[in-house]
């Protein structure tokens, strides 16, 4: 990065801004896949992996417990691209970063 002139690093900020997803449909968490027993000795579960997958979002606060919803079956897809798409906009946010980092070493305009 420190090679390219900053008209190009400035252009390559633009298209990442660009590329950020709609902030409406962003979701912090990682989804969790479950198999439970129920506990009923003549069921299938009680010789296999359990009844599931059941997923479950998990999120984390710092000085507690991960907090954990359930999600239904349905709305799996969805809220898998809300959650990819978090980790794409702390991607993309840690690549303007870089950017505006190496601009200011350089003593350019942000």
């Amino acid at each position: 990065m420190s090679e390219e002139p900053a008209s190009v690093l400035r252009r390559r900020r633009k298209l990442l801004l660009r590329k950020l997803p709609p902030l409406e449909s962003v979701l912090r968490g990682s989804l969790i896949e479950r198999y439970k027993r129920c506990g009923k000795p003549g069921c299938k579960c009680a010789q296999g992996p359990g009844h599931g997958p059941k997923y479950y979002l998990s999120v984390s606060y710092p000085g507690r417990a991960p907090q954990m919803d359930y999600v239904p079956q349905a709305d799996y897809a969805e809220i898998s691209a809300r959650v990819a798409n978090y980790h794409r906009i702390r991607e993309i946010l840690e690549e303007i970063s870089e950017i505006n980092r190496e601009l200011l070493r350089r003593r350019e305009a942000l």
